[in-house]
């Protein structure tokens, strides 16, 4: 049984019936209809927590969706579960993919820079500060270009980069 004939709150059923409309009114191929369709019952395993569907039914939507900006949400997507699974080179390629078909995705910069971030992190600790440095050198430019973009958000890492002293500018917006 698709995932669409499964979902049993209010919310998931009231975006099922929308979704399936906009579906039916849109003036789009059925490949792009296909496509929206594996795109929606992954994005509902993956709130579900549900990752090894949400990444089959991502798959799915890749073979079929051709346009570039729908494809980088997917692949944003994929990067999600593969980061949170710790699979942080996956997720980095997955977003790195995602910003090669949309680089003004700030969400994708985002993560990508805490990936570094992370790895950086790591890398002090595990007493290699020149590997730290540089780790931390490439999140800042992530970040710098993810606050470029939505210069209201991502405030934490506007802190992280004055206190480095990795920004070249006081504020951002």
């Amino acid at each position: 049984m698709p995932r669409t004939q499964r979902n049993d709150n209010f919310i998931d059923k009231s975006f099922t019936v929308m979704a399936d409309l906009i579906l039916k009114l849109l003036p789009t191929n059925q490949q792009a209809k296909e496509a929206f369709a594996y795109y929606r019952d992954g994005m509902s395993a993956q709130a579900d927590g549900e990752y090894a569907e949400a990444l089959d039914n991502y798959k799915e939507a890749l073979k079929l969706e051709e346009d570039p900006g729908d494809r980088s949400y997917v692949l944003y997507n994929m990067g999600l579960i593969y980061a949170s699974n710790g699979e942080h080179d996956t997720a980095l390629e997955h977003y790195h993919q995602a910003l090669d078909l949309n680089p003004k995705m700030p969400q994708a910069l985002n993560n990508v820079a805490v990936i570094y971030h992370y790895q950086g992190e790591r890398a002090r600790e595990a007493g290699d500060e020149e590997q730290s440095e540089a780790l931390f050198d490439r999140a800042a430019e992530f970040w710098k270009q993810a606050i470029r973009i939505a210069p209201n958000n991502y405030i934490e890492a506007q802190n992280w980069l004055k206190i480095t002293g990795r920004s070249e500018i006081d504020v951002f917006f």
